[in-house]
């Protein structure tokens, strides 16, 4: 077969060598730009602007996620990983989508599973490739699958369970608009059959849309039948599971994350003791609201993933404490009012940085928020330091952007492990 793989990054390098397996494959690759990664030796390799112009005539042409379908000109029949990993996957598949939360619920669901003693795959952008694992599976394992909107947008088979988690404005840089970005979230359950599973965040009316032209078992949280939190304490309709402080991450918004989480393994667990296990055991995800370290009473946390201006909001109010924000990037398409006037709720000063720096400034003009400064073309020790100057003792200081890494850094990882770095030298 005669195979395209557009896009070589980290899930492109797992698609080329899942297809190569097969020596009857004949594989070129294309790509927009040259790859960080090297490419296989002696391969025919594809780049420049119009690579994706260029993508005629091969039998398939294995789209990597964040590539949009719009930039794919062929004749051939568009794939990908996630689509060839639903076909082939032997075990049941929970997945997992939203605006924010994906990858902590995601684990948590894992950690829950695992504590309960079953062999589970996490898979997607906080997990294993999924098609490098995919000949391990058997049929009596569980996958748990991050679905963002980019692996949705064209999927062919839904999740036994699917959860949808809070939705917002996000990646309207790749999407053509909100509702191409919700229409890719629907996906999720698109092919659901009546007696599958649609968990959903029943306070957000993107996922109560998506839920209404589900034909699965709905089912909404946080809610008194299901899992829910009643005095401080995890609870499944009436039996108390165990107290909230056994979620060993910080912020009241992860509470839903965990309820979430809890309504998609209560029914395959049953297990109130593994399912508290499972939330002490997860200790979070990398630059995802992280202690750095705490330096002359002040904490410093790494929540680059934060790249939306809801998961900024959801930072700030994980603390009651005097804060120090550090906002701004590169552009998602993001509309920054409702983060400008939550920061007039709060004991903050905030230093803006990168591309978006100046529309967050006119959202918190709008606002009436005026403790902020724009920092430009510095580099994140002097943004750090800075950061260092506005912070009170017994205070925290937040990387907690509402925008995407692109221009100042690589990636958020980059970014985080930058901030990182900076406040290990303070």
């Amino acid at each position: 077969m005669k195979i395209a793989i557009a896009g070589f990054g980290i899930e492109g390098k797992s698609n080329y060598n899942y297809w190569a397996s097969d020596p009857k494959n004949i594989i070129t690759i294309f790509d927009q730009k040259q790859p960080d990664m090297e490419t296989p030796a002696g391969i025919k390799t594809i780049i420049g602007d119009d690579a994706f112009d260029k993508l005629m005539d091969y039998d398939l042409v294995v789209r990597t996620a964040g590539l949009t379908p719009r930039k794919i000109k062929t004749n051939g029949r568009i794939w990908t990983a996630t689509n060839e990993f639903f076909a082939k996957c032997p075990a049941q598949i929970i997945g997992v989508t939203g605006s924010k939360g994906k990858g902590t619920t995601a684990s948590l669901i894992a950690s829950m599973l695992e504590a309960a003693g079953k062999k589970v795959w996490l898979v997607g952008n906080i997990g294993s490739p999924a098609l490098d694992v995919l000949g391990q599976i058997t049929p009596t394992d569980i996958v748990v699958y991050e679905l963002s909107s980019f692996q949705l947008w064209d999927i062919e088979k839904s999740p036994h369970i699917a959860i949808i988690l809070f939705i917002e404005q996000e990646h309207l840089d790749n999407h053509s608009d909100m509702n191409d970005y919700i229409q890719a979230k629907t996906n999720i359950t698109k092919y659901q059959k009546p007696d599958d599973v649609l968990i959903y965040n029943q306070s957000n009316q993107y996922a109560i849309d998506v839920a209404k032209g589900s034909i699965a078992q709905l089912v909404g949280y946080p809610n008194d039948k299901t899992a829910h939190v009643f005095e401080e304490c995890f609870y499944y309709n009436e039996q108390k599971i165990c107290s909230v402080n056994s979620l060993s991450i910080v912020g009241k918004f992860n509470y839903d994350n965990a309820c979430a989480a809890i309504d998609a393994v209560w029914g395959i667990t049953n297990n109130a003791a593994a399912i508290e296990k499972g939330l002490a055991m997860f200790k979070g995800l990398p630059h995802r609201l992280q202690l750095v370290r705490e330096l002359d009473g002040v904490k410093y946390y790494d929540d680059s993933i934060a790249t939306i201006p809801g998961a900024a909001i959801a930072a700030l109010r994980a603390f009651d404490e005097s804060k120090v924000i550090i906002l701004g990037g590169s552009s998602k398409g993001s509309n920054f009012t409702e983060l400008g006037s939550e920061l007039k709720n709060h004991d903050v000063s905030a230093i803006l940085v990168g591309d978006e720096a100046e529309n967050i400034a006119k959202a918190c003009r709008a606002a009436g928020f005026s403790n902020f400064e724009i920092l430009n073309g510095i580099s994140m020790a002097k943004i750090v330091s800075r950061a260092q100057s506005h912070a009170k003792p017994g205070g925290v200081v937040l990387l907690s952007p509402a925008c995407a890494s692109f221009g100042l850094f690589k990636n958020y990882s980059d970014r985080g492990n930058q901030f990182i770095d900076a406040v290990n030298k303070l």
